[in-house]
């Protein structure tokens, strides 16, 4: 979304797009799971009218516009990529088949994951947690606009204190809200490392996975 309102800014996509080249091209495999909240935020049933099931599908759908304008920008700068969908639309996208998607990353190839889990009352935050766990992945990177896990609000609490690292019990017992408590659950049920990080920081990707300037905050066991 960039600076806009809502919808596409070409200067992020970019962005994003050279950074995960930039760590494609190092032969770490990526995987990518996108929201759709620039295009759908959470519609309020009482003023809209449309149910929660009902704006929870066109959510998915609006992830896989993102998921689709991510693999075109990549796709110009020369990485492989493949799109897969929760949601059966073979025109635009392969449908999700997890030793699919392993095989592509296998072969070098960056894949995106759209359309979250595919049910209605499950967020993004689910569905990177589980499409990270069903891949084997070794750890979530979740891009945020801050630079990792805050005692508070660092966006409203000029006095929050960062992170470096934190236990899942930690978190939970702080209530520090990282991920909703389904995708954070899952996380620590299989030992999935969490990372957070500003993604909106070009390079940033980069410093993550070769750890260096104390990017993000990790979470772990």
């Amino acid at each position: 979304m960039g600076k806009n309102n809502y919808g596409l800014d070409p200067e992020i996509l970019s962005q994003f797009a050279d950074d995960i080249k930039a760590v494609t091209e190092v032969g770490v495999q990526v995987a990518l799971v996108i929201g759709g909240g620039n295009i759908y935020r959470g519609m309020n049933e009482s003023e809209t009218g449309i149910e929660r099931a009902h704006g929870d599908y066109m959510g998915m759908l609006a992830t896989v516009i993102n998921g689709m304008a991510l693999q075109s920008m990549l796709e110009k700068k020369g990485v492989y990529t493949r799109l897969q969908s929760a949601l059966k639309m073979d025109q635009v996208a392969e449908t999700y088949i997890r030793r699919r998607a392993i095989r592509h990353l296998e072969k070098g190839r960056v894949v995106i994951f759209g359309a979250g889990t595919g049910n209605p009352y499950f967020t993004t935050d689910t569905a990177g947690s589980l499409r990270a766990i069903e891949i084997n992945a070794d750890i979530i990177l979740k891009g945020t606009r801050v630079d990792g896990i805050y005692d508070s609000d660092p966006e409203k609490n000029p006095e929050a204190v960062k992170y470096e690292s934190i236990s899942y019990d930690e978190a939970l017992s702080k209530d520090l809200k990282i991920m909703d408590k389904t995708a954070f659950t899952l996380c620590q049920e299989n030992k999935m490392p969490i990372c957070v990080f500003n993604m909106n920081e070009p390079g940033n990707l980069m410093k993550v996975i070769t750890d260096s300037d104390d990017q993000g905050t990790l979470v772990t066991a």
